[in-house]
This record gives C-alpha cells, sequence and structure tokens, in this order.
C-alpha cells in the first residue's frame, strides 16, 4: 500500500464521522455559509447563521434584503462588508441567470462573486453530491505540507497535487477527514504529535521527551 493510501485509510478509520461542520437546510444556505466562512471559523459561522436562516432561505431572500441590515446580520464574521457585497451581487446572479437555483457546475459557480474553487467544492460535494475536486482550506493546505503531500503554496496547485494523489472516489472525504484531523489532533502552533495516528508516517512529526 502507498504512504497516501495508508494516510488515507488510517483517517478514514479515526474520523469515520467526519463532515461539512457548517449548519444549513439547503444548498443555498450552505452557499452562504461557505462564503461567510473565510477567515472566520465555523463555530462562529454557525451561531451568526443561526439568527440569518431565519430569514435566509434562498438566493431572492438576500436579493431583496437591505445591504445594511445584511451587514448587521453578518458583522461578526468579519469582513462583513465585503462578504454583504459579495452575497449580495452572488444572489442577484442566482435569481436572474439561474432562476433562483444554486449551479451545480463547477464553471457556473466560480462565476459568482467571492466564490473560487475551494467554496465550489463544498457546495458541489456536500450539496449535490458531485465530485469535481478537493476542496483546500487553511486545514488542508496546511496538514497536506505537513504529510509532504505537496510542496505548493497556491490553494489550486494544492488542489492538483492532491488530486493526482488520491483516487478520484475519495476526493470529497479529503477535506472534511483533514479538517476534523486539524481541529482535534494537527492544531495549529500547538499539534498533538504523541497522540497522532499519523506520527509514522509523517515527516513533519516531533518527537516529546517522555
Amino acid at each position: 500500500m502507498k504512504r497516501a493510501e495508508k494516510i488515507l485509510e488510517i483517517l478514514k478509520n479515526t474520523y469515520p464521522h467526519a463532515k461539512c461542520a457548517l449548519d444549513h437546510e439547503n444548498v443555498f444556505q450552505l452557499l452562504v455559509a461557505t462564503v461567510l466562512s473565510a477567515q472566520s471559523t465555523d463555530k462562529n459561522i454557525n451561531k451568526l447563521t443561526k439568527k440569518l436562516f431565519q430569514y435566509v432561505k434562498s438566493a431572492e431572500d438576500i436579493h431583496k434584503m437591505d445591504q445594511e441590515k445584511l451587514e448587521k446580520m453578518i458583522y461578526s464574521a468579519g469582513f462583513y462588508r465585503q462578504k454583504a457585497k459579495n452575497l449580495k451581487l452572488l444572489s442577484e446572479k442566482i435569481v436572474k441567470e439561474h432562476k433562483n437555483q444554486v449551479p451545480k457546475k463547477m464553471e457556473k459557480l466560480i462565476k459568482l462573486n467571492g466564490v473560487a474553487r475551494k467554496t465550489a467544492n463544498i457546495v458541489l460535494e456536500t450539496g449535490y453530491n458531485v465530485t469535481d475536486g478537493i476542496a483546500v482550506d487553511t486545514h488542508v493546505k496546511r496538514i497536506s505540507k505537513l504529510l509532504n503531500l505537496t510542496k505548493n503554496q497556491n490553494p489550486n496547485k494544492i488542489e492538483q497535487d492532491l488530486c493526482k494523489t488520491f483516487s478520484r472516489k475519495d476526493w470529497g472525504k479529503i477535506n472534511h477527514l483533514m479538517v476534523t484531523h486539524g481541529r482535534n489532533i494537527c492544531i495549529a502552533n500547538r499539534p498533538k504529535c504523541d497522540k497522532c495516528p499519523l506520527f509514522e508516517l509523517c515527516p513533519s512529526r516531533k518527537i516529546f521527551e517522555s
């Protein structure tokens, strides 16, 4: 078994229930939550959207909403003015160009304001069960580099490296597994290397004194 396959098998066995951590009831809410989660935490966004999603069920709801009201509702997400602007613009496109339905294709999703491949991959995989690539967020970027699965810095190039390394049937699981591992064990600046199931396979491991 190749090293990458062993890594994936261990992660699957360690986190059998790993899934998207963003709360949502439909694909549009998932898109909104993912856009808001940039440079924030899923925990913070779930707290914010618990109230927001009482009013936002579809793109039309944000399209009709006053931007200042939206800014106040998403203030705690950080960069709230830019995020509100993007949400207003992408909602307008979805309403006018896609009949109020979130697109099911990568090339259409990445044309929406504030949506890059990471967000599009999450929406496609979690919302539509469509696998087009691997969502590369901060956790995936950091852990894939620590495990020497990539030497690149650019998220798109990291995605390409990971897609070449892992079987397509597993692409949709990679993000959820690495995110869960990053939150539980491989924590930025304070990794629990002594408790890591990938210890023997990780070239970046630190040896702890007994």
